[in-house]
């Protein structure tokens, strides 16, 4: 079995996005993504992981280079001004490359 290089994209954001995140998400081309409440401190201070607005969730989207540069481009020009959000992208190597 071979394994192959894929993107990870992590975001970390507003739960109040989570609908708008991943229609965009599945749009510009990803097959899926994984959802998991977060909490932490960071430029805007606490926040608790309770599920409403005032929460955090993170996204994570394993797909290939050219849907990264798509997804991350498109949260950059329509996102980051107005929302807290943190979005990093890391090399994974994947089992199973046919699901991404």
């Amino acid at each position: 079995m071979t394994n192959n290089i894929c993107k990870q994209i992590t975001i970390i954001t507003e739960s109040a996005l989570e609908h708008r995140l991943t229609d965009d998400i599945q749009r510009l081309g990803a097959h899926g993504y994984t959802i998991t409440n977060a909490r932490g401190k960071g430029h805007r201070g606490v926040r608790n992981a309770d599920w409403s607005t005032s929460s955090n969730i993170r996204v994570e989207v394993v797909c290939g280079a050219s849907v990264a540069i798509a997804i991350t481009e498109h949260f950059k020009e329509h996102y980051f001004e107005n929302y807290a959000m943190i979005l990093f992208t890391s090399d994974v190597e994947v089992m199973r490359s046919e699901k991404f």
